[in-house]
């Protein structure tokens, strides 16, 4: 019987016969299963964008719970994604492949290996988005975006809550950011792409908390919510290959 690791390398163990036919029947285009608008699935779309790795999107919603419970069958969640036969779960996890087996193309967006230091610091900011930021800010969008989707009211206080206990943490985002362009340094890593999803829902939300936190905050905010990944993720658009 395989281990666990060869299991966890092998698209049959995450998805279904129906989902690999349909794969293999179609070209080896990386494909994303995801939801639109799901700030999780938005996190991937954007580093493909910033990477230029055309995708094919598959989307969840379309497809029945026990579809989906057939696609996924770790407990993990979505997005997925299938690229040329190796098939990975959880946003995050996804990104850093992508960034890694795609470093000399698009945006480079991961420190190289061999600086220690720089890696480090990456890794710390990694951590600050997982942490200080995105407990906070998902537990705010739920409350004023994801609750009135659904015809729910909103919980006010919890709302009030997550937003004074995240202006809190961007507090120290604006110390760091004095001090440097960005999050791990002088140079755009996935620290701070992983934010704009969620950053971009808090406005909508009805919060300013993303550019009321001090000058620098502001600056780094307005740069990366601009950036033409987030553009085209948000209209829509295809990954625009350059040769």
């Amino acid at each position: 019987m395989p281990s666990f690791a060869e299991q966890s390398l092998s698209p049959s163990f995450l998805l279904s016969a129906n989902a690999q036919h349909t794969s293999n029947l179609t070209t080896r285009k990386l494909k994303l299963f995801g939801s639109p608008h799901n700030a999780s699935t938005e996190q991937v779309q954007i580093v493909l964008h910033e990477k230029n790795i055309p995708y094919e999107f598959v989307n969840l919603d379309n497809m029945s719970d026990i579809e989906t419970r057939d696609l996924i069958r770790q407990p993990f969640s979505a997005p997925v994604i299938e690229d040329d036969g190796f098939v990975l779960c959880e946003s995050r996890a996804i990104c850093r492949y992508l960034a890694t087996k795609y470093a000399d193309q698009g945006t480079k967006l991961i420190p190289d290996a061999y600086n220690m230091k720089l890696g480090a610091l990456f890794e710390q900011a990694v951590f600050t988005e997982v942490f200080a930021f995105a407990p906070y800010a998902s537990k705010a969008v739920y409350e004023k975006v994801t609750k009135r989707s659904k015809g729910l009211d909103p919980d006010e206080a919890v709302f009030a809550g997550s937003i004074a206990a995240l202006s809190s943490k961007l507090e120290g985002y604006e110390n760091i950011l004095s001090k440097q362009n960005y999050l791990a340094g002088d140079e755009l890593t996935l620290a701070d792409l992983y934010h704009v999803p969620y950053g971009v829902k808090l406005t909508n939300a009805g919060t300013d908390i993303m550019t009321r936190g001090g000058p620098n905050i502001t600056r780094w905010w307005t740069e990366i919510s601009s950036r033409p990944s987030w553009v085209a993720v948000r209209d829509g658009e295809p990954v625009q290959t350059h040769p």
